[in-house]
């Protein structure tokens, strides 16, 4: 029995309760693309299913609207999977269990898909329509946007005509996205030596960092681990010769690492005790604010390999002292945005080699390969390599925009306030469409959706009725 069927836009709430039916992680997105090329056929409408399960719908302008340029709808297909701890729900084979709660639509004991199943329903529900005015649409749904935008990465987009794009991915209702950061993953490898050390072996752990997302809390000025680390071992080699064993912390590079080890042996284990109490004061005070936890702090080790020689274990606390990390550069068109960073995420050793791996940001390609070129200049002067993957282009502020007039235009008069116009300091799939479209004039938003990604999640039904008001407008309008 429909649960959804009693909320109004009918038809983007029953198009949400039929996309929940079929199930659609990422990588598990075959059914749900067929789904969509189903429904083209039975609409009369033109499709393409290209060999990664993306879906491109067509639909010609109203009456009216026949010369009208056509406008790009955008948003992703798949969804991100995850249960309650006592939940038994096979998310690969079972659909969702839906329930409303006052004014919002939950799933028990998973993730809900309000990301980004809002952004198919209301398109559904548009090319449905026959008494809904717009232009000529191009309805891209994307596979695979939660696990690295792979489906936006791989489309053919030479097959769109639109310059105009609506992508309808954002979750926080009156917030007009407007341009993010491009990126890539730069990981430094440093070539190490081993050999023979007598001294005392100890294992440094800096730690209690808040840590956090490398984009959006890159600016709240958290220590990075890895990075403490390497003025850690500077200060020790500083009282006493000192050997490197290994160090390594993180566990993404998009996140800022909370802790970092290091296994070390050292000719004075006195002086390298007191060189690391001098550093735990001194980052407890530099870090009072923002990180009032950190810690500093050495027990004994018992080494299963050679430690690395002099010149290797001078060449890996360099690197670790003077890679660039944080942020770069700020945006002088909005204000508080971070224009460029990067972030040491990952930091590993094995028998042969020291291996750091970065998220590199900027919403200007050029700094991005700034960066990048920083990195090897600085390997290649300790004799290592960058190697770069998973890149995804900026998407940049256009200061003349006619899309986000109209919509700041047609918001101020459905809500009788000013919408918050913002760039984010991370990837979306507007970036990578502004890539492939030269001159796109788009804008991101949505209905507030609230914990996505947890069993959680909220879709917020009140949010969704503004929303798809909203929507319409701004669509009668493109003329």
């Amino acid at each position: 029995m429909p649960i959804l069927d009693h909320l109004e836009p009918q038809a983007v709430f029953s198009y949400f309760e039929q996309l929940c039916a079929i199930p659609h992680g990422s990588g598990n997105t075959k059914a749900i693309s067929d789904f969509l090329v189903r429904f083209a056929a039975a609409h009369h409408l033109r499709c393409i299913q290209d060999a990664h399960n993306n879906v491109v719908i067509f639909s010609p302008g109203t009456p009216g609207y026949e010369a009208a340029a056509p406008v790009i709808l955008q948003g992703h297909m798949d969804m991100v999977c995850e249960t309650a701890p006592d939940c038994t729900k096979d998310m690969t084979r079972e659909g969702l269990d839906l329930f409303v709660d006052g004014d919002m639509i939950g799933a028990r004991g998973t993730t809900l898909g309000g990301d980004d199943g809002t952004a198919v329903a209301m398109a559904l529900a548009i090319l449905a329509a026959d008494d809904i005015p717009h232009p000529p649409l191009e309805v891209v749904i994307t596979v695979d946007e939660e696990t690295g935008m792979l489906g936006a990465a791989a489309l053919d987009a030479s097959i769109l005509k639109g310059r105009t794009m609506l992508n309808l991915d954002s979750e926080d209702e009156g917030v007009l996205t407007v341009s993010c950061a491009g990126g890539n993953v730069s990981v430094c490898t440093l070539p190490v030596t081993r050999a023979p050390f007598s001294g005392t072996a100890l294992t440094i752990t800096v730690g209690g960092l808040l840590g956090g997302h490398s984009g959006a809390e890159i600016d709240k000025g958290r220590g990075n681990a890895n990075l403490l680390m390497g003025r850690v071992l500077y200060a020790v080699s500083e009282r006493t010769p000192l050997r490197l064993i290994s160090v390594g912390g993180g566990l993404k590079d998009n996140a800022i690492p909370r802790e970092s080890r290091a296994v070390i042996t050292v000719a004075d284990a006195a002086a390298a005790q007191t060189a690391i109490s001098d550093m735990d004061a001194a980052l407890r005070h530099e870090y009072a604010a923002a990180d009032p936890d950190v810690f500093v702090r050495a027990e004994a080790a018992q080494p299963q390999q050679l430690p690395m020689d002099e010149a290797s274990t001078q060449r890996a606390v360099c690197m670790l002292c003077c890679l660039p990390n944080g942020i770069q550069a700020m945006s002088r068109d909005i204000p508080g945005l971070v224009q460029t960073s990067l972030n040491l995420g990952i930091l590993t050793t094995d028998a042969d080699a020291v291996q750091a791996s970065f998220c590199v940001r900027s919403s200007v390609s050029t700094q991005k390969e700034m960066l990048v070129a920083r990195l090897r200049c600085l390997m290649a002067q300790l004799g290592g390599t960058v190697a770069v993957s998973g890149d995804y282009p900026a998407w940049e502020y256009r200061k003349d925009s006619p899309l986000r007039e109209r919509m700041v235009a047609v918001f101020r008069e459905q809500y009788g306030r000013d919408p918050k116009v913002e760039a984010i300091h991370a990837g979306v799939e507007c970036g990578l469409f502004a890539g492939k479209l030269p001159g796109l004039d788009c804008v991101s938003f949505g209905p507030d959706l609230t914990e996505i990604h947890t069993c959680r999640e909220r879709m917020h039904i009140a949010s969704v009725q503004r929303v798809w008001r909203y929507t319409l407008e701004v669509l009668r309008r493109c003329k």
